[in-house]
């Protein structure tokens, strides 16, 4: 498979795309929304709340993670993880802004 040409795109053409794939997967979207509905940082709990293997639920939440929509932080033994409000005022307002300038024709197709 070829490299990407993000070049032959825009920035938010580029950063839609990036945040669209940190959320393509429906673990990722019930880790987030676990998260959102805690709103505090969460330890440990969400191996039991998905039932994935803890491997997978690791792989989810580092992908996430480095999206930066969570943020972590290491406890003892344990890493905590919450919503990173920042970039996640971000994700919202890069979709609203992609969804309402799309004018959809309704008498098409």
């Amino acid at each position: 498979m070829g490299a990407t040409k993000t070049d032959l795109f825009t920035k938010q053409q580029n950063d839609i795309a990036a945040m669209a794939k940190a959320l393509a997967h429906p673990a990722r979207i019930a880790i987030l929304q676990y998260l959102v509905k805690k709103n505090a940082c969460v330890c440990g709990d969400l191996v039991d709340e998905l039932g994935l293997a803890q491997a997978t639920t690791s792989q989810h939440l580092k992908e996430l993670k480095i999206a930066g929509i969570i943020q972590g932080s290491i406890e003892g033994a344990s890493v905590c993880y919450c919503i990173n409000p920042k970039v996640w005022k971000q994700y919202r307002d890069l979709f609203n802004a992609f969804f309402k300038d799309v004018d959809i024709n309704t008498n098409c197709c």
